[in-house]
């Protein structure tokens, strides 16, 4: 079973992963806020946090970086990390977050599972301009 752990305080974002990502294999999580990620790692063990770029008072980069930090000490496990972006120009965030992969907002469920299958299987999923991203 894949777990999904989601951040994002927009209830209509939660409802576009939750319908595009959860099935029989797969089962979905969230927590409304940037500080309840960490916490909540022991109780879903996710294989793929998905980071709204703008969650309220601890927004989504300083929630990757934090995360990154966690797991290269050894007090969390490994995990795919996707950023929902709100614009392209917001990819310098993404890369500088250290994300798996990120899409730009609004998502549609092709490309959700698109970037959500990439990343789990070890790849990276890139949307937008950058002169290191790439478009998937």
């Amino acid at each position: 079973m894949t777990t999904v752990l989601v951040a994002t305080d927009a209830d209509w974002v939660f409802d576009d992963v939750d319908a595009a990502l959860q099935d029989q294999d797969t089962a979905v999580f969230r927590v409304r806020s940037g500080r309840d990620v960490l916490p909540a790692f022991p109780q879903v063990n996710p294989d793929l946090l998905v980071l709204d770029l703008q969650i309220g008072q601890q927004g989504g980069v300083a929630t990757a970086l934090l995360v990154r930090q966690e797991q290269e000490v050894g007090r969390l496990p490994d995990c795919r990390l996707l950023m929902l972006l709100d614009r392209s120009a917001d990819v310098f965030m993404a890369q500088f977050s250290r994300s798996d992969g990120w899409l730009v907002k609004p998502v549609d469920a092709f490309r959700l599972r698109r970037a959500a299958a990439t990343v789990l299987a070890g790849g990276e999923y890139r949307e937008g301009m950058a002169d290191s991203a790439t478009s998937a």
